[in-house]
């Protein structure tokens, strides 16, 4: 059984006991979240694809910490003019445990 959730404006393929690294949500260590935006479900070779959701169903989801993605550098250069300039940045993303899928 799987389901594809709308989470911080991305959408993402979830099944229970997995873990996903969404955006930084706005939510503790240790909360349960739900999501109501279920866009497809798929139980026993059963595909319901919703309209534009699912209606009644819903995935749970416990917060388990806070981290950091690996650092992406960001190289500008402008040739003959001798300016050069590097960025680094990362990405903070909420690591979330899929809990249940109800239909």
């Amino acid at each position: 059984m799987y389901a594809i959730v709308e989470i911080a404006g991305q959408q993402f393929k979830v099944e229970k006991d997995r873990f996903v690294y969404a955006h930084r949500l706005e939510a503790a260590e240790g909360d349960v979240l739900t999501f109501d935006k279920v866009l497809l479900t798929e139980a026993n070779g059963t595909v319901s694809v919703g309209t534009p959701t699912v209606t009644g169903a819903k995935v749970t989801a416990k917060v388990l910490g806070h981290v950091k993605g690996d650092k992406v550098l960001v190289f500008k250069k402008k040739r003959r003019k001798g300016h050069v300039k590097l960025n680094g940045h990362r990405q903070q993303f909420t690591k979330i445990m899929i809990e249940s899928i109800t239909l």
